[in-house]
């Protein structure tokens, strides 16, 4: 089977073409609404990286990242809520029997939507989040400075930094409660339709059997490192999505080098060393960003006046890609950017 017959992408493609693309500039202004959510749940791509046992797909990468890919370049922010959901899965896969077999086949089946917030680890030395025992469970203190889909999930994996330098991950209900409050929605360049907040955290306690997996810090950071180092798909299909709207005399050249860059870029994803190559990586990251942004640019240019108008798709595609640029950042990362920039390629 191909990649592009596999039956999650049809269905990606179906829910991008008939539904995500057409309201994707409303979307933009007005926010998520639950119908598209509802739409996500129904078509089985929540359940895309979950195990068969627990009603899941257990979908191969390659499937993975087609639909990041169509999902992302339809309406970036609607790919952006549900793919919160897919970490707490996998953190889910490997967690002890008490909190998986409580939530992982609900979340594989697409009844429950899980956001995340965890970025704030990434911090560290500086702890925004600290974590410690208190009777039978675990108490959460500090700010979340960003949390995604509030109001449109149904649980939340919080992460913090506990007494002993460790990483510990645990699942709350994702609405206010005691030691637990949100922002009202924030105004961003970009993605304001996504529901993002930051929160509060003034001693949420959770039960013991909420915590999914606890790690010294550091070796979640070094997993954490591996991980944005390569390229995200989402990359790609805001590049597509631009290129669409550009006249084919323009658009070639710039799409074959997008080609050529996917195939590198996930051809690393899918090196089964993910500690070779760690300058190649951020490097090819760089590469494909500066790909996005000129054809996001010729979009804008190929629209001339009217791409100024925040209803127009090539504007839109511009600020999604801005987002892109710093999603999942790291220093590292951030670093390689910022050489590729001073000193580009030629």
């Amino acid at each position: 089977m191909t990649i592009a017959a596999h039956p999650l992408v049809i269905r990606a493609r179906r829910l991008a073409d008939d539904l995500l693309s057409p309201a994707a500039e409303r979307v933009d202004q007005e926010g998520v609404p639950v119908s598209h959510i509802e739409a996500i749940r129904e078509s089985g791509l929540l359940g895309l990286n979950a195990p068969v046992a627990y009603g899941g797909s257990a979908a191969p990468a390659a499937v993975t990242r087609e639909t990041a890919e169509i999902l992302a370049g339809a309406c970036c922010s609607t790919w952006f809520v549900q793919t919160q959901h897919h970490t707490p899965v996998l953190t889910l896969a490997g967690a002890e029997p008490p909190v998986r077999e409580r939530l992982l086949g609900a979340l594989a089946r697409g009844e429950l939507l899980s956001g995340v917030a965890y970025a704030h680890l990434r911090s560290h030395p500086r702890v925004p989040v600290r974590v410690r025992r208190e009777a039978g469970g675990r108490r959460f203190d500090g700010t979340v400075p960003w949390y995604t889909g509030w109001g449109l999930n149904d649980v939340l994996l919080l992460a913090g930094v506990t007494e002993d330098d460790e990483a510990l991950f645990a699942f709350a209900e994702a609405r206010e409660q005691p030691g637990l409050r949100a922002s009202p929605p924030m105004r961003l360049a970009a993605l304001t339709a996504s529901r993002t907040v930051s929160l509060d955290l003034d001693g949420l306690w959770v039960p013991e059997d909420a915590v999914a997996l606890r790690m010294p810090y550091e070796d979640w950071a070094a997993t954490d490192r591996l991980r944005t180092r390569n390229v995200s798909p989402a990359v790609f299909g805001i590049t597509e999505a631009a290129l669409a709207l550009v006249d084919d005399a323009y658009a070639a050249e710039l799409r074959a080098r997008t080609d050529e860059v996917r195939r590198r870029a996930y051809a690393l994803a899918d090196d089964p060393r993910p500690r070779e190559h760690l300058r190649e990586r951020p490097a090819l990251r760089a590469e494909a960003f500066a790909l996005m942004r000129t054809a996001t640019t010729a979009a804008v240019v190929t629209g001339g006046g009217r791409s100024m108008a925040v209803t127009e798709r090539a504007q839109r595609l511009a600020r999604e890609a801005l987002f892109l640029l710093v999603q999942g950042q790291t220093a590292e990362t951030r670093t390689a950017h910022l050489e590729q920039l001073a000193n580009p390629p030629g």
